[in-house]
Order: C-alpha cells, then sequence, then structure tokens
C-alpha cells in the first residue's frame, strides 16, 4: 500500500511541478513580462476562477440529492481555522508581522482541490470515486468562501489596514454565492449544456494558468533568501503535525471510510498554490509564499503516502 500511494501522490505532484515549471521558463527567459504576469493573476482571480465556481455550481450541485451537504462546507471552515491556530502557535518564532501572516497562510489553506482530486482517483474504485467526488465539491464549496475572503485579507494585511466586511466579497466568493442562489431558485435549469460548456472551457483553465503564476513567482525567487527555519516549521506542521493530529481524532473516534478519508487528505496536502496568486494580485512582497509551497509540494512526496498508508493500514473501505 505505501508502495502505491507513493506512485500516486509523486504522479500528481510532478504534474504540478511541470506546469510551474512552464511558468518558470516563461518569466526566467523573460517571455512573460512582471506586468503580463500582474494581468495574468488578475485573470485567473477575477475571471476564469469566478466562472469555473458558478458552472460547477449549477450544474453539478442539488439541495435535494444532498440534504446534509452544509457538513462538508463546515468541516472545511473548521479543518482552516484548525490549521490557522497549530500554526499560530509555531508563527512566534517567525520573525516580521508580513512574514508571519504570511506563514500562517501556508499554513491554513492547502491544495484542497487539484491534488486530492488526482488521489482520489487513483486511490478508489469508481463507485467509492464517484461518491468522494461529490463530498470534495461539497467540502471546497466552504473551502473557497475562506480561501478567497480570509486569504486575501491576511496576505494583503498591514498595520494602516481596517477590516471591511465588503472586501470579503471578491468575486470568487460571489461566484459561490450566486451558484448557490441559483440552485436553490430553480434557475439553473434554464442554463444547457450549450451554455454552460464555454464557462467550462474557460474554468477549466484557472488550473494550469494559476500553476503558470506560481512558476514565474519561483523564478524571482532568490535561493540565497530562502528562509530555512520558516521552510523547516512549515513542513513540521503542515505535513507532519497536522496530519498527525487528524490520525489522532480519526481513528479513536472511528471517523472511517470516506469522510476520514477526506479529512486525512485534506490534513496532508502542502500549501494551496493560489496563495502565490492572491500575493501577487494585491502586490505584496512574496516572503515565504513561492518557497513555502514549492518546498511543501516536495516534501510531500514522502509525507502524504506515509499518512495514508497508517490510514489504510487501521480501517478499511468497504
Amino acid at each position: 500500500m505505501i508502495f502505491e500511494a507513493f506512485t500516486i501522490t509523486t504522479k500528481a505532484v510532478v504534474q504540478i511541478l511541470i506546469l510551474g515549471g512552464f511558468g518558470y521558463f516563461l518569466r526566467k527567459h523573460n517571455i512573460l513580462s512582471d506586468r503580463g504576469l500582474n494581468a495574468l493573476s488578475r485573470l485567473v482571480i477575477n475571471f476564469t476562477l469566478p466562472l469555473l465556481i458558478f458552472a460547477q455550481l449549477v450544474k453539478e450541485f442539488s439541495f435535494r440529492l444532498y440534504p446534509e451537504w452544509w457538513i462538508f462546507p463546515l468541516l472545511s471552515i473548521a479543518i482552516t481555522l484548525f490549521g490557522f491556530l497549530v500554526g499560530w502557535l509555531v508563527s512566534v518564532f517567525i520573525e516580521g508581522t508580513q512574514k508571519k501572516l504570511q506563514f500562517l497562510s501556508l499554513v491554513s489553506f492547502q491544495n484542497s482541490g487539484y491534488l486530492p482530486l488526482a488521489m482520489i482517483a487513483a486511490i478508489l474504485p469508481a463507485s467509492l470515486a464517484s461518491t468522494m467526488f461529490i463530498y470534495l465539491f461539497l467540502f471546497l464549496l466552504g473551502f473557497n468562501l475562506v480561501m478567497w475572503s480570509l486569504g486575501p485579507y491576511m496576505l494583503s494585511f498591514s498595520k494602516e489596514t481596517k477590516f471591511e466586511a465588503v472586501n470579503l466579497f471578491n468575486m470568487p466568493v460571489i461566484a459561490s454565492l450566486l451558484g448557490l442562489v441559483f440552485v436553490y431558485l430553480g434557475w439553473n435549469k434554464f442554463f444547457s449544456g450549450t451554455v454552460v460548456r464555454p464557462l467550462y472551457l474557460i474554468g477549466d483553465s484557472t488550473m494550469p494558468l494559476a500553476l503558470l503564476v506560481v512558476g514565474a513567482d519561483l523564478a524571482q525567487l532568490k535561493f540565497e533568501r530562502i528562509d530555512k527555519k520558516a521552510m523547516f516549521l512549515l513542513c513540521l506542521v503542515k505535513l507532519l503535525i497536522l496530519p498527525a493530529l487528524g490520525l489522532a481524532i480519526i481513528l479513536p473516534f472511528k471517523l472511517t471510510g470516506l469522510l476520514g478519508l477526506l479529512i486525512l487528505i485534506q490534513l496532508s496536502v502542502p500549501s494551496a498554490t493560489s496563495l502565490s496568486v492572491i500575493a501577487r494580485h494585491y502586490h505584496k512582497e512574496d516572503l515565504l509564499i513561492s518557497q513555502g509551497i514549492f518546498f511543501s509540494h516536495i516534501a510531500s512526496i514522502l509525507t502524504i503516502p506515509l499518512f495514508l498508508s497508517i490510514y489504510f493500514a487501521a480501517v478499511m473501505i468497504q
């Protein structure tokens, strides 16, 4: 089982690294300028991602089929807050307000979509994977709301910044709320395949475009300026402590099956690649974000198979 989990995780992470490598190449050879990079990040946040969120909601979600759907968004918020709390306890070792906030963001927000999707498709049989995909989709409802509201606030924070509720309602959050309203009112039935297909085609470009931004940011990273202490603490907390605490909750309380697997995966995956896009969008100096994304993904090649193997050895998914 550990070899299978290792192979699956490695393939998913390598795909992310390849896409990021393209962005690295484009920026390193000045094919993608700094101005073009800023425009690309705005395109992702304000256009492609909102279209993807809205299209998925109006076509794939139903309150009737999933009456307990609300459990999964609440679970995603709980996991984010759990990560924030553990990260906050460790952040006392990080110097500087902006570095602390970037460290907290890297610990709190995980690669909750792309990597789990690849892992679920490869680990589970088709019958279980289809149900797990729905769980993951519902989980992302809450995660996107928190990620694209508190995430930008944390990364754009300064002493002069005043919290305003209106700042939480950026385009990804608005798209999530509109999608839910359309489904609730039944307006989603007016969205035929002809209408939704173009939304999906544009929305599906979100992940590769976001990873281009991440890779381009890495091209500007000075490796002699890597904060070794912060990277060690990030990998320790994000990839070892959080999943270990997750197992300590899942196994004794018998949260077995798909729910336990979803919780463990979300606590085991590395930092969210979208954090780099958000930091660039708000013109904040990248002190830890790019290097945190890079090193957490590399280290996760070893840590994710470890915790998945422990889980599969302890429980059996029927």
